[in-house]
C-alpha cells in the first residue's frame, strides 16, 4: 500500500493516499467550507471541551462487553432486549475500536483511506454483524434519535456499516445504541454516579456514503472556497466578526 501522507492536509497534486476519518466526512456534510479550511488549509474549528465522563463510560462498557466476548455469550442487556447475538470476536476488534486507526477501507476512485473507530460489533448466529455505538447522557426526557443533533449519530452508524461491508463482512442495516443515562434523582452524590442503561435500535441505509466521499473529494480538489452551510455557527461567527472589523 502506498504511503499515507504524514501531515494530513490534502494536496490535489499528490499521489499519496489521503486519510479521511468518519468525523471529517461528517464535517464535510455539516459545512463544506469548514471542511475545506480544515483539510486543505489546516485551519480547524476551535476545539471543544473533552467529554471525559463520556469517555469513561465508553471504556467501562467496552470492558463489560469484553467479558462476555471472551465467554462467547450474550450480555444480559442483549437478552433483556431479545437481541439474538453475542459480542463479535475478531483479531482486529481492538484495532477497529482504536482512535486514528479503526475500520479502514481504501476507496480507489478518490484514493481516500476512509476510517472509523467503532465502539463495538455484535454478531448473529448466521454471521451477520451488528454495529453498536455507546452513548452517555443525563436527562429525564425519553431518549430518542429524533433530535436534530442526533441525526449525525445515525450517519455515524451507517458509515461504520459501510466500512465493514467494504471489508467483506455481512452487515445488518439494523444497529444498536447502548445509552447510559446518568441518574439525577438520588438524595446525595456519595462519590458515585449511577446510570440507567437502555438499548435503542436503528435501521438505516449506507447508500449515501460513497456519493458523500466523492463529493468531499471534489470539494478538496477545487481551487474555490465552497459556500458555508447556512446554519454553520463557525462561519456565521466569522462573517459577523468580519463585518464588525470592516465597520459594517
Amino acid at each position: 500500500m502506498p504511503k499515507v501522507r504524514s501531515r494530513n492536509l490534502y494536496d490535489p497534486k499528490s499521489k499519496e493516499i489521503f486519510k479521511l476519518s468518519r468525523s471529517k466526512l461528517e464535517l464535510f456534510l455539516s459545512c463544506p467550507c469548514c471542511f475545506y479550511l480544515d483539510r486543505r488549509l489546516g485551519i480547524s474549528q476551535p476545539g471543544g471541551m473533552p467529554f471525559t465522563l463520556n469517555s469513561a463510560v465508553d471504556a467501562l462498557l467496552k470492558k463489560e462487553f469484553d467479558i462476555h466476548r471472551i465467554k462467547k455469550q450474550a450480555h444480559p442487556l442483549m437478552e433483556h432486549y431479545k437481541i439474538n447475538a453475542i459480542p463479535f470476536s475478531h483479531e482486529k476488534i481492538n484495532e477497529w475500536r482504536e482512535n486514528f486507526k479503526g475500520v479502514q477501507y481504501l476507496h480507489s476512485p478518490t484514493n481516500f483511506l476512509v476510517t472509523g473507530a467503532v465502539d463495538d460489533v455484535w454478531v448473529r448466529d448466521n454471521g451477520e454483524l451488528l454495529v453498536v455505538d455507546y452513548k452517555a447522557t443525563s436527562t429525564s426526557a425519553k431518549i430518542t434519535l429524533e433530535n436534530e443533533y442526533r441525526q449525525s449519530y445515525k450517519r455515524q452508524m451507517e458509515i461504520y456499516q459501510w466500512l465493514l461491508r467494504q471489508n467483506g463482512f455481512k452487515v445488518s442495516d439494523t444497529g444498536y445504541f447502548v445509552y447510559a443515562n446518568g441518574k439525577k434523582d438520588r438524595r446525595a452524590f456519595d462519590a458515585k454516579l449511577e446510570f440507567d442503561i437502555e438499548i435503542i435500535s436503528y435501521t438505516g441505509s449506507d447508500q449515501w456514503v460513497e456519493e458523500a466521499i466523492i463529493k468531499a473529494h471534489k470539494c478538496l480538489n477545487s481551487e474555490k472556497f465552497p459556500k458555508p452551510a447556512s446554519g454553520c455557527e463557525y462561519c456565521n461567527y466569522r462573517e459577523a466578526a468580519r463585518d464588525k472589523e470592516n465597520g459594517d
